[in-house]
């Protein structure tokens, strides 16, 4: 048996232009409402899945552990946390058996690594096998200046000296690699290099992991690119069949950063271009 549960871990904020690259304000903030700074509401969502034998967590949020100046940057708030959305579902962070990085922006993987007592960097799941590829932690560990902001080492290299952290191989974004019975991984290469997108195989649905392949439905339509991607062209090319899959195949894509959305389908409108078909609470969504 399977058994999915959606974890909150807070909101922060990013640039609303950053968000959606060379689309308009005029056009993106229809979609999404900038504050008096031009920055936008994103949730920090990550995923249970439960079977017999395992107990995994999919992205881990910003965590707890970075100076006051570097939070006042991206202004996390909200009450969820880790902690407190696992204690929801009755597990403690002991309770993890595995953490699934789909890639090591501190967003995502800020979480995974915590301050000790004595101050000393700690997997913030103590009995957890942590995953990523080589490909893209050697693309972290010696970042490019456009990344380098978002590659932050204390989120991951202590993971690697701890010796916890597990490679997977790495495949093109138009094949899926067998990771664990009834959860595959998909690729993509245009937002960073080798960024991981399990899917869930549950009920009879797929459910995918979207992270930053797809941060919300307001980047489904194709224009809609964020500026952080390092190939924007590439990105274009990965939605564009990562769609037509979803259509063609009925997937169910869940989203890491949409501030009130958690999941949608989507269909073709009259025109043939791929839109929000339902969308909702991921419960919601796989009950329809």
């Amino acid at each position: 048996m399977m058994k999915i549960s959606v974890i909150d871990t807070g909101f922060f904020k990013l640039d609303g232009g950053a968000m959606f690259g060379v689309v308009p304000k005029k056009l993106w903030s229809r979609l999404e409402t900038p504050d008096e700074n031009n920055l936008c509401t994103w949730a920090m969502r990550c995923l249970l899945i439960e079977t017999d034998m395992r107990k995994i967590i999919i992205d881990t949020g910003i965590g707890d552990k970075q100076s006051e100046k570097f939070f006042s940057h991206f202004h996390p708030h909200g009450e969820d946390t880790m902690v407190g959305s696992l204690a929801n579902q009755g597990l403690s962070l002991e309770d993890i058996t595995d953490v699934f990085i789909t890639h090591l922006h501190f967003d995502h993987v800020g979480g995974a690594v915590s301050k000790g007592v004595n101050g000393k960097l700690i997997p913030t799941f103590p009995n957890a096998t942590y995953w990523s590829n080589q490909v893209h932690y050697d693309w972290a560990f010696t970042p490019n200046a456009r990344e380098k902001a978002s590659f932050l080492k204390e989120n991951f290299v202590p993971l690697k000296e701890e010796g916890v952290l597990k490679m997977l191989d790495v495949l093109p974004y138009n094949e899926v690699l067998e990771w664990l019975p009834g959860i595959d991984i998909g690729f993509a290469y245009g937002h960073t290099e080798a960024l991981m997108t399990p899917r869930i195989n549950y009920q009879g649905k797929t459910i995918i992991y979207c992270a930053d392949l797809l941060p919300s439905p307001s980047h489904i339509s194709m224009p809609y690119v964020m500026g952080y991607d390092i190939r924007p062209l590439q990105t274009l090319i990965e939605k564009e069949w990562f769609l037509n899959k979803a259509v063609d195949e009925e997937h169910i894509l869940f989203f890491e950063h949409a501030p009130e959305i958690e999941a949608c389908t989507v269909k073709r409108n009259e025109k043939g271009r791929i839109v929000v078909d339902k969308s909702g609470k991921l419960s919601d969504i796989i009950q329809l």
